[in-house]
């Protein structure tokens, strides 16, 4: 054994002593064969067949595999130090020797299914016969490991299902071979592709890329990788720019140009970042149109299939390409793999142990396939020092362990021995069939009673209760079987795949070759080390790769085109939110609630009515007791003085009663500010128009008796003015009011207002008021009291007062022009002004009314009766005949007041 692992910057000092030269032939392709007890198949990409035209084939000749991989050989190499590790430990199938078989498939499909051939051929010869029965067939193989690609791998696993030989890829990762029905001998050591596109949706939705490219080799890798991705990319809310599909070498010029036009596409566009689900061979092909055309610098997401290939690594000029980062899978580490290249190339060169190899006897295969691997002969370990850094070769080696696994359990091995060591099918029936007592292999490496030897419950039962034995089946016994491969604990499941965590892996370069830096892992969930990363933008700034900026809050995306990711941000308006950052249209908010314009919530709306704190409130409370203190000190004037002239002529009790009533008037007014309830809106118009109707009807009877004075003849005055004073005109006050009330009671029947909440006419408020079903009905309680201020109007505008005499007159023409002219006022400004504002509108209708009748036919007279009293004698206040009055002239007044 050589030292150990050493840096593969060294190989070339090594390789120098041990005169490993690259004119030196080496015996190393003869080391892909060994014998064993049971021999293990390997399928390998050691070359490839690019120079050859395979589409222009006439006949099933040879192929010749010219291009030399190292990946492919460092895969050969593990299985081989795998098979030698078990062979010399005692840990697995103790006792028991495996072998190996190594070919080589050229990385195509017709060549792997020449080697397939000679594994499923009888044991001891190179030919299979046609049978309708092969139970009693036995292989030259007991499984296979390999191929490396899917494409590959769905070919033959076709082929090795029909003979249920177990095959087990450490790379073909499509998910359509994880179809049992189809495919029910094939295992796999890597996860599915399913799981690293998931690994990559992940990554673009933890970097904010929304505005991909997807790109594809047009093989059954690329097409089944790029379809799971756009799926999945899809229902994440990522949209895919631009797709396409790079052809097989040999395509035709119409496919390259297709190649072409989606790099011209994406390089014009503004996506930034392209996913490359994609072959090594695929993604040659495409950095070299892309170098070549001077594509601008993207973030490319590799797929596991070429983050790691040579091929595409030591391409000139992919260093001037972008950022390349990708997933890989983590595995466990191989420290003495190294060293074990090394021992290998060392017997290679080694005459002596070449000289042993001729003198074994050659395989049976040998005379249909040839050499295995002529190039294998012409390396040196300068060739493979840089493979051995950046590849990961665990995959192939755990695929054995695996296989060697499932063949300890068929065996009944346990730390003694392999008792059961009759030749194994891989595809034999079990002895036995019971499902409920269906063993479960145990940990490698733990002796368990149902595996060799006699368990607690035979000795129990006794020599005549044997138990039934386990399966002797080698496929049905890797069916949920756990191993252990360098300490790693794996599993495959149902569909043969096992669970494997990924390193994030991004590529820095360092001189012609990029060194993989580990940026973050995926093992279900994505964790991002952003401190490691390095950009290929300047400053390092991270790439943003959106078709169109991320909205702000409270603002909704409007699609433009078929992408979703294409849009305009639209603001949310005013009673309306963003639920959701995905939301593609606002959310109105409950009527209950309100938001303002770009909001992500909706808030309460507080409950709006004129309140008592209110600004007009502090205008109105003054004037109603301005208005009140007036009425008060009026009625008490009038009281005291009801024997005088000025308050007889005025009405005497009538006058007293009508300004009682115009108090009443004015504290109407208060049921309007606060919150209104049912008994408010129902008080509001009765309270409000009765009294005004006893007030106006007692002006009434004074403009009746001035008009009938002055404008009727002496007999007709005399007779009518005994109705209009003493009881009957009493009489008249109290017809008024019932008409009044008739009109009020009618109304509140009809069209009883009602107390509403108004959600929309305040932006953040829920406005309460009293609705007025019937504009009309509420006109015909107003008409009643228009219709008498209406006829004191005509029966006091054209009355002459007599010359040195005080007249009432005038007096009631102001205060009906009062009157009129603030209901007339009132009504356009009740129509237009926001109905938030009408309850105060309305009060300072009735307080500027009642304050008109006081200032024009009230207050007066208390001026005379405080400041004038000598004028209050029954000479100046003159009730005299008609006669006196009439013939004055038409321009005649009384003496001013």
């Amino acid at each position: 054994m050589l030292p150990p692992a050493m840096p593969g910057l060294a190989f070339l000092a090594l390789a120098a002593l041990l005169g490993l030269g690259a004119g030196t032939p080496l015996c190393l392709s003869r080391q892909l064969r060994m014998q064993g007890d049971y021999v293990l198949g390997g399928l390998f990409p050691l070359g490839s067949a690019e120079d050859a035209d395979l589409s222009s084939r006439m006949q099933p000749s040879t192929t010749v595999c010219t291009r030399f991989s190292v990946l492919g050989l460092l895969w050969a190499l593990a299985m081989k130090m795998a098979v030698e590790e078990i062979n010399n430990a005692s840990a697995l199938l103790p006792g028991v020797r495996l072998g190996y078989d190594l070919f080589d498939t050229c990385s195509e499909p017709v060549v792997a299914m020449k080697h397939s051939l000679t594994f499923v051929a009888k044991a001891g010869s190179h030919t299979i016969a046609a049978h309708c029965d092969y139970t009693q067939h036995q292989p030259r193989v007991l499984a296979v490991v390999g191929p490396h690609s899917s494409e590959l791998a769905l070919v033959t696993s076709k082929f090795f299902s029909f003979f249920l030989m177990p095959q087990v890829s450490y790379g073909a990762s499509t998910d359509r071979l994880s179809n049992r029905e189809l495919f029910p001998s094939f295992f796999r050591t890597v996860p599915s592709d399913r799981v690293q596109a998931v690994a990559i949706v992940e990554l673009l939705q933890a970097l904010s890329w929304n505005w991909v490219a997807v790109v594809g080799s047009d093989d059954e890798y690329g097409r089944q990788g790029l379809n799971l991705f756009s799926s999945l990319a899809t229902s994440r809310g990522i949209c895919i720019a631009h797709e396409g599909l790079v052809p097989r070498l040999g395509a035709s010029s119409l496919q390259l140009g297709a190649v072409a036009g989606v790099l011209q596409q994406v390089n014009r566009s503004s996506v930034q970042v392209v996913v490359l689900f994609s072959s090594a061979r695929a993604a040659h092909t495409l950095f070299s149109y892309s170098i070549h055309g001077r594509l601008l610098p993207k973030v490319w997401v590799a797929s596991e299939a070429w983050l790691t290939a040579d091929l595409v690594m030591t391409l000139p000029g992919m260093s001037q390409v972008g950022t390349v980062l990708g997933f890989l899978q983590q595995g466990a580490p191989m420290p003495e793999f190294s060293s074990y290249v090394q021992t290998c190339l060392a017997r290679a060169a080694d005459p002596t142990f070449c000289a042993s190899l001729d003198a074994e006897p050659p395989g049976l295969e040998e005379h249909g396939v040839g050499l295995r691997c002529p190039q294998c002969d012409h390396i040196t370990l300068g060739d493979v020092s840089a493979g051995l850094l950046r590849h990961q070769t665990f995959t192939a080696y755990a695929a054995v362990y695996g296989v060697a696994q499932a063949l300890h359990n068929t065996l009944l091995c346990n730390a003694s021995g392999c008792p059961r060591r009759e030749p194994v099918r891989p595809w034999q029936v079990r002895a036995w069939h019971p499902a409920s007592t269906c063993m479960q292999p145990g940990p490698p490496g733990v002796p368990r009673s149902d595996v060799g030897g006699v368990s607690e419950l035979e000795a129990a039962l006794g020599p005549s209760h044997p138990l039934p034995q386990p399966s002797h089946q080698l496929l049905e016994n890797m069916y949920n079987m756990s191993f252990r491969a360098r300490g790693l604990a794996l599993r495959f499941d149902t569909s043969g795949n096992v669970d494997m965590d990924y390193d994030l892996k991004l590529w820095v370069w360092r001189d012609l070759v990029p060194e993989l830096r580990t940026v973050g892992t995926f093992s279900g969930r994505l964790q991002l080390w952003h401190s490691r990363m390095y950009w290929h933008t300047p400053g390092n700034k991270e790439p943003v790769s959106q078709c169109s900026r991320e909205c702000k809050k409270g603002q909704v995306h409007r699609v433009k085109g078929l992408h979703s990711c294409c849009y305009d941000c639209v603001d949310c308006k005013a009673g309306s939110y963003l639920h959701s950052p995905d939301d593609l249209i606002c959310t109105q908010c409950d009527q209950d609630q309100w938001s303002p314009d770009r909001s992500t919530r909706c808030f309460p709306r507080r409950p709006r009515f004129l309140a008592w704190g209110e600004p007009a409130m502090l205008v109105l409370l003054p004037l109603l007791g301005l208005a009140l203190g007036l009425v008060l000190v009026a009625l008490g004037l009038f009281i005291q003085h009801r024997d005088s002239p000025l308050v007889q002529a005025s009405g005497g009790l009538q006058a007293c009663f009508g300004l009682a009533c115009l108090g009443l008037v004015c504290l109407s007014v208060l049921l309007l500010p606060g919150q209104p309830s049912p008994t408010s809106c129902l008080a509001q118009q009765p309270l409000l128009h009765l009294p005004l109707t006893g007030c106006l009807s007692t002006l009434f009877l004074q403009a009746a008796e001035i008009f009938v004075r002055s404008e009727l003849p002496p007999n007709w005055a005399d007779m009518l003015r005994g109705c209009l004073r003493g009881p009957r005109a009493w009489l008249a006050v109290l017809l008024a009011m019932l008409v009044e009330a008739a009109l009020c009671a009618w109304y509140l029947v009809a069209f009883p207002p009602e107390v509403v909440i108004d959600w929309r006419a305040l932006p953040t408020e829920a406005l309460l008021h009293c609705r007025v079903h019937s504009w009309i009905g509420l006109g015909l309680v107003h008409a009643a009291n228009a219709t008498l201020a209406f006829l004191c109007f005509l029966g006091t505008f054209l009355v002459q007062s007599p010359h040195g005499h005080y007249s009432n007159a005038h007096g009631l023409t102001f205060a009906m022009l009062a009157y009129f002219i603030t209901w007339t006022s009132f009504v356009p400004l009740f129509a237009n002004v926001h109905v938030a504002y009408q309850p105060a509108m309305q009060m300072g209708a009735i307080l500027l009314t009642a304050l008109g009748i006081l200032a024009t036919f009230h207050l007066p007279k208390c001026y005379l009766l405080l400041w004038r009293p000598e004028l209050n004698t029954p000479a100046f206040f003159l009730e005299g005949r008609p006669d006196n009055a009439r013939g004055q002239g038409g321009s005649g007044g009384g003496e001013g007041t």
